[in-house]
């Protein structure tokens, strides 16, 4: 369990708050990021944002390791991150090497230090938008506090993303999510058809894990990855 001090997370989150009146949207994002790590002691963070096609693009990452994750999972379309967006609720891995449910991604970070990995919803204006990324570099359980508290993080980062899109209106990341929240509805509905027509073309859009293995611990208690994500993305 990562302790959480509940003073300093609320320092924490008015300082972002304040910070987002004045910031640009990628600045905001990597105050986000920064603050993340700090506040919860994690070894990296990311975001991850979609655009008007359902594709999911990083925005900004803490380090070189948080880039690989994010890479990762926009190059297999699959992953803890990829499945939080499709299925817009909290998605968590206490072991991503031992997990099943995403093979390509657990093989192409197998040697680099990423082992917990929980995606949060980032949502604007009540519309799922992407992701925000955690990891620690060790085996680590995502107890009900600390996801908690990363759901009202997230909830602040969506904030923060609503003031920024207004601040920058002529941003290309605002832009991206301008069309991204326009375009929710119908992303849901041709998601189906995005799974089935990309999957040999690594790196285009998003599609569900495959099921496989004893299931992990998740916030969606619904069974297997890629069964769950498609009847959410369908829906």
């Amino acid at each position: 369990m990562t302790a959480v001090d509940p003073e300093a997370l609320g320092a924490s989150l008015r300082r972002l708050k304040r910070r987002s009146e004045t910031a640009v949207l990628e600045q905001s994002l990597r105050q986000l990021v920064s603050a993340c790590v700090g506040l919860f002691g994690y070894s990296g963070c990311g975001v991850m944002l979609a655009d008007e096609h359902g594709e999911l693009h990083c925005a900004v990452a803490h380090d070189k390791t948080s880039q690989l994750l994010e890479e990762a999972q926009m190059t297999t379309g699959q992953g803890p991150c990829v499945d939080t967006f499709v299925r817009e609720t909290l998605i968590a891995s206490d072991d991503l090497r031992a997990d099943p449910r995403w093979p390509e991604v657990t093989d192409r970070l197998r040697d680099h230090q990423v082992r917990a990995v929980i995606g949060v919803p980032l949502r604007l204006s009540g519309v799922t938008v992407g992701s925000l990324d955690v990891f620690h570099d060790r085996r680590h359980r995502w107890d009900r506090s600390e996801r908690h508290a990363l759901l009202r993080y997230a909830e602040i980062g969506g904030a923060m993303l609503a003031a920024a899109v207004s601040a920058e209106q002529s941003g290309e990341l605002a832009a991206q999510l301008t069309h991204a929240l326009q375009h929710r509805a119908p992303i849901e509905r041709g998601v189906g058809y995005l799974y089935g027509a990309r999957r040999d073309r690594p790196g285009r859009g998003v599609r569900p894990a495959p099921d496989g293995g004893s299931p992990q611990p998740t916030e969606d208690r619904g069974g297997g990855g890629g069964t769950a994500a498609h009847r959410a993305a369908s829906r």
